[in-house]
């Protein structure tokens, strides 16, 4: 990809190297104790303990650096968010509407948002609760190597299709209640990722090789792909997020149409 010219997103939260611990912190422990001791039962000195360790892990969250990291990825993920924003910017202009942009967290094995709990081996994921896209950069890694997909354009593919989402929540879909309408609704997300790619390639953003690299991310990340590898066969009633064909073609539709209304997979996948 071709992002020199662009400018780098400001809409980036980096909690690399901020730790999310899953009990009782340092502070937590010693509060604890001395209730305990002080007379509480031990199950209202856990409580008190937990609360006061909570209350850390929120001011370390707050005190997270904040604007485009300094580190090459952090340059990438913050100039392709950037890139979208331009792009969805334009897009709802058009339609009269104002876009309201997503933050992006990065962070480093486990993270926390208004979602739960969130971990690497889960993948990027979109919380609508907060309007944040989470990303451990160890995946983009899992994605060259595991899934067979290098490239930075199929890095690119994956920032996009979570801010699919978020557009998603801005025109307010709603959240899917079943396997089939998951489907439908990330086929929609891998749409408007082509969407973004149309108009990343008039601005001239694309290299030659780019969207092939996308169309082998998703490829590589197709339920049916992931089931075979995983468990040596395919259960098509349990997809939640498409087959490898239906996630090409529904992503080369936004690509070649660059109109979000091509998106609608409600009418047929």
């Amino acid at each position: 990809m071709q992002l020199g010219d662009q400018e780098a997103s400001s809409n980036v939260e980096d909690r690399r190297g901020i730790g999310v611990g899953g009990g009782l912190g340092i502070g937590g422990i010693a509060i604890a104790v001395v209730a305990y001791f002080l007379g509480f039962d031990p199950g209202t000195a856990l409580q008190v303990g937990q609360q006061v360790s909570q209350m850390g892990e929120q001011r370390e969250v707050r005190e997270a650096p904040k604007g485009a990291p300094a580190d090459e990825m952090g340059q990438f993920v913050a100039k392709v968010l950037g890139s979208t924003e331009k792009v969805w910017g334009g897009i709802f202009q058009q339609s009269n509407s104002q876009y309201r942009p997503p933050t992006l967290v990065l962070y480093d094995g486990q993270v926390r948002s208004a979602c739960g709990r969130g971990q690497a081996a889960m993948g990027p994921f979109y919380c609508p609760g907060d309007e944040k896209l989470y990303i451990d950069l160890s995946f983009f890694r899992d994605l060259q190597t595991r899934f067979k997909a290098p490239g930075d354009f199929a890095q690119a593919y994956v920032i996009a299709h979570e801010v699919g989402h978020h557009v998603q929540k801005l025109i307010g879909a709603a959240q899917p209640k079943s396997n089939d309408e998951s489907v439908r609704m990330e086929l929609q997300a891998d749409c408007y990722a082509g969407v973004w790619g149309h108009y990343a390639g008039t601005l001239k953003q694309l290299d030659p090789g780019d969207v092939a690299e996308a169309l082998a991310a998703a490829t590589a990340i197709g339920d049916d792909r992931l089931q075979q590898q995983s468990q040596g066969r395919v259960v098509p009633e349990s997809f939640t997020h498409g087959s490898s064909a239906q996630r090409v073609r529904w992503f080369r539709r936004g690509l070649d149409s660059g109109r979000p209304k091509d998106c609608n997979t409600s009418a047929s996948l």
